[in-house]
């Protein structure tokens, strides 16, 4: 059979998560990836680097498909701030689900720290894009830390994020369903850090994490 001279970006994507999930692992090289869908090498290289470069933009793409498709949602301008932080995360983990065989495989093979997770570099810049757009109010403290405060609301979302992958990692419940609590918690704390002193939605996460178990320390 000839092999294909024209490739699109997303059947490099479609053969090499199919390839990840059916040998437990990447391949061994672009040329074995090539050889087993029948396509040139150079093929991959007019849209890729490197399998590293290739794992980032999947996890971005599923952030991006996940955004999108909230977005047409007909009542979706009608969300407050709040639900349309969840609607992201139900939307996402729900599409990240279709493809847990592939993710687990891939973060699993970068065991990386929550503090050098590289694999998610890309998809960090839509996820942060998304809460910028969502212009959420912080404890107005002192007006000159106004700046760092809006930087420390997306860096403090995007570890509330990472520590849900990680809860998501672990979850071996129905669909995932322990997810959907988890982020319903976590975001219901978050957007209270946001706006009060209350404790009461820190001490119900807690509660939460305590029974279940959660060691955050490693993707492992």
């Amino acid at each position: 059979m000839a092999k294909r001279k024209k490739i699109a970006e997303e059947d490099i994507i479609d053969f090499y998560m199919d390839a990840v999930v059916k040998y437990e692992g990447k391949p061994e090289s672009i040329e074995d990836l090539a050889g087993d869908y029948n396509f040139y090498p150079d093929s991959f290289y007019e849209h890729f680097e490197s399998f590293e470069d290739l794992d980032k933009a999947i996890f971005q793409t599923l952030m991006n498909i996940s955004i999108a498709n909230l977005k047409e949602v007909p009542e979706y301008g009608s969300f407050s701030k709040k639900d349309k932080l969840l609607s992201l995360y139900y939307t996402f983990f729900e599409n990240l689900t279709l493809n847990r065989e592939f993710a687990l495989l891939t973060i699993k093979s970068y065991g990386l720290s929550l503090g050098a997770l590289t694999l998610f570099n890309e998809l960090k810049k839509s996820f942060v894009n998304f809460i910028d757009s969502l212009q959420l109010e912080t404890l107005g403290i002192v007006d000159s830390l106004d700046s760092i405060q809006r930087k420390s609301v997306s860096e403090g979302l995007w570890v509330q994020f990472l520590l849900t992958i990680r809860f998501w990692m672990s979850d071996d419940s129905e669909k995932c369903q322990k997810t959907d609590i988890f982020i319903e918690k976590s975001v219901n704390t978050g957007t209270e850090l946001l706006n009060t002193k209350s404790l009461d939605n820190i001490i119900d996460l807690g509660k939460f994490l305590y029974a279940e178990k959660i060691k955050s320390k490693d993707f492992s």
